[in-house]
């Protein structure tokens, strides 16, 4: 992370010797310490198994993995006078912040706090925090803090660029403009494998660090979330919809809600197209029986459709016979289904 400290705009800087600005370096990765490796191997117990894997997605939960996170602060950021608004920015997320030499200087890590407890006969490494592991290598992020502002500010004036210079004291003048900065930071990106971050302030940086953080805790989670088959469902309960039981019990309930899951299809349509066809494999059925495509398409079309008593009889009519047909019976995944909607 680099501090570009803006200097004076005026006068001139003939003969001026700029001194290096430092670097600080952000990584997102840190090694294991001995106790994180070590850990007791104990005999496998059904009862405490069930307990361990009840409780993992519990553990993952980004406010719980925070809490495992420590921000490991070099102590020569600290001082910076803008270094208090990260420690304050650490403190409101409510993750650890240790102040701890580092190497580079002036650069923080992520590492973690203390070893989760893990499942019987599994290392506690393997689990502890799954995201940083002792072989996951080092990248390295460099955050320059105010870089704008110090090229803006070291821009000669109008009254510099009309005085005459010598070749000697043009020579040892070295402007540096956001051309040369770009191709500084395409050349780190390239050759050096490295990420730039550009911010105003602390105030930006504070935030982006914490950001990075939050990122951090909610990975495991989302990554044991999305690693089921079907992430969507709710394992042990029916979250909604209508329950299925073992011997068939309930699917004729769960055909009529899937059709009324169309567009402008009232209960006692369904009711219609559900009496005729009570499943969705006899529909299918009597489309391969047809003869033509029109035909398939107007299967349901003359469907009566029971009203109560004074009410006009209806029909199911084309546009939902079609919509329903398309819907078994095509297999391009982006046919739009209702030309109304």
């Amino acid at each position: 992370m680099e501090r570009a400290e803006s200097g004076r705009a005026g006068g001139s800087r003939q003969g001026r010797v700029q001194r290096r600005p430092p670097t600080w370096e952000i990584s997102d990765s840190d090694s294991e310490g001995p106790a994180g490796v070590e850990a007791a191997v104990r005999v496998p117990d059904s009862a405490d198994e069930r307990r361990a894997a009840a409780e993992t997605p519990r553990r993952l939960r980004p406010e719980q993995a925070l809490r495992r996170l420590a921000v490991l602060v070099d102590p020569a950021i600290l001082e910076d006078a803008g270094a208090d608004i990260l420690i304050e920015a650490l403190d409101t997320l409510g993750c650890e912040y240790r102040v701890e030499p580092q190497r580079p200087a002036r650069s923080l890590r992520w590492s973690r706090v203390k070893p989760d407890p893990c499942p019987h006969g599994i290392r506690g490494p393997a689990c502890s925090v799954p995201w940083i592991t002792p072989g996951s290598p080092a990248c390295p992020h460099l955050a320059v803090i105010g870089l704008d502002a110090y090229l803006w500010s070291h821009q000669p004036s109008t009254r510099e660029t009309r005085l005459p210079e010598s070749s000697a004291t043009a020579c040892a003048q070295v402007v540096v403009g956001w051309p040369e900065v770009e191709e500084a930071l395409v050349l780190l990106q390239l050759w050096a494998n490295m990420d730039v971050l550009l911010v105003a302030s602390w105030q930006e940086l504070s935030q982006h660090v914490c950001t990075f953080t939050k990122a951090l805790a909610q990975r495991p989670f989302k990554q044991a979330r999305e690693s089921g088959p079907f992430s969507f469902c709710t394992a042990g309960r029916w979250a909604a919809g209508e329950r299925v039981a073992g011997d068939g019990t309930g699917l004729r309930a769960a055909w009529w809600r899937q059709i009324q899951q169309f567009n402008r299809v009232s209960p006692a349509v369904a009711d219609a197209v559900v009496t005729a066809f009570p499943s969705p494999r006899l529909l299918q059925q009597a489309y391969v029986a047809c003869g033509s495509e029109q035909e398939r398409l107007a299967l349901l079309t003359d469907l009566p459709v029971k009203m109560g008593e004074g009410v006009r009889p209806r029909r199911v009519g084309p546009d939902l016979s079609r919509r329903i047909c398309l819907f078994l019976t095509t297999d391009n995944p982006d046919l739009l289904l209702d030309l109304g909607s």
